[in-house]
């Protein structure tokens, strides 16, 4: 490889870590803090390993002049050193590693127990974006989970369309969207607060912007939230209709009813678009109806050739949907 390539390759690799507000050792759950703990013993255990290799290489560097190796000599030592350093020790390493995963990082990350948990989300990927809905009630929602602190939460994660995988790293481990199946998932937040995660399966070319939020609040403030987005519209805007928006959206309680694309019910209260592609405000939300092509290419939102009336008056609309 050409030295002059080595400095921007390794600003590459730094800068691939940057960015987003996901971090992998922060946890917020007790799944995630299991996970993290797994993390630091392996990483230990690694630089143990790591560590012996490197005086055993300073050994054989330092005495490279001697025939002999400390505890014997000649080949029966090397023997000794081969057999101790280069198969037992990592064997007894490798199987404490198993059996401590086994019994605790396994058991506290998988699949919730039938009956253990107190509220249950069902999410769906597609391409490129998250539907969010509550079985019992009629909210349904678009790339932001609420969920209250200190509550068993099951995610019941599926796709519609090809595999995605949601990861919300502070909370727990990634959960894989296959086809025709159902794959449950824990998160119990220990403190409000909004926890951030991507979709960590290539799915096409809007995979990088299909952003997943977890709003973690009080069991008061999940409450309210949640009968406010139960509400029905009372109204739609004629211009929405004739746009054809409802043909992919559903504003519950009017004529609109597409399932194509997000619920838009109560989009103004929503604090980001597009998967969380770009901030929810009055400019942005604009920008997005009228060039969503613009904002995110190869997402399945058509741009429409209406007047500029019209589009002042759909944008308006929108903004009142909270």
């Amino acid at each position: 490889m050409n030295r002059r390539l080595l400095p921007p390759c390794a600003l590459v690799l730094a800068l691939a870590g940057c960015g987003g507000d996901e971090n992998t050792l922060h946890s917020a759950s007790h799944a995630e803090s299991t996970i993290t703990h797994l993390f630091w013993i392996v990483f230990g255990f690694c630089a143990f390993g790591f560590g012996v290799v490197c005086v055993l290489l300073f050994l054989g560097w330092w005495r490279r002049n001697e025939p002999s190796l400390p505890g014997g000599h000649g080949e029966r030592a090397a023997t000794g050193v081969v057999i101790g350093a280069g198969v037992a020790l990592p064997i007894v390493l490798l199987v404490a590693l198993f059996v401590y995963s086994d019994l605790f990082a396994t058991k506290a990350t998988g699949a919730p127990v039938k009956g253990s948990t107190q509220l249950t989300i069902d999410v769906t990927g597609h391409q490129f974006w998250w539907e969010v809905r509550y079985p019992g009630t009629t909210v349904v929602t678009a790339n932001e989970i609420h969920i209250p602190v200190n509550t068993r939460v099951e995610i019941v994660a599926r796709t519609a369309d090809v595999i995605h995988s949601f990861w919300i790293p502070e909370l727990n481990r990634k959960m894989d969207m296959i086809p025709g199946q159902s794959n449950p998932l824990l998160l119990d937040a220990r403190t409000p607060g909004t926890y951030a995660g991507h979709c960590s399966e290539f799915c096409g070319l809007q995979h990088a912007h299909m952003v997943a939020i977890v709003i973690a609040q009080p069991r008061a403030a999940f409450s309210r939230w949640l009968a406010h987005n139960a509400q029905s519209s009372s109204a739609v805007s004629p211009v929405f209709i004739q746009a054809g928006c409802g043909n992919c959206h559903t504003i519950r309680g009017t004529a609109a009813r597409g399932t194509v694309g997000p619920d838009l019910t109560h989009v103004a209260s929503r604090s980001t678009i597009a998967a969380a592609l770009i901030p929810n405000d009055p400019a942005n939300l604009a920008h997005w109806i009228r060039d969503p092509q613009d904002v995110k290419p190869g997402s399945r939102m058509p741009n429409l050739d209406l007047p500029d009336a019209e589009w002042q008056a759909l944008n308006g609309y929108l903004e009142r949907l909270r």
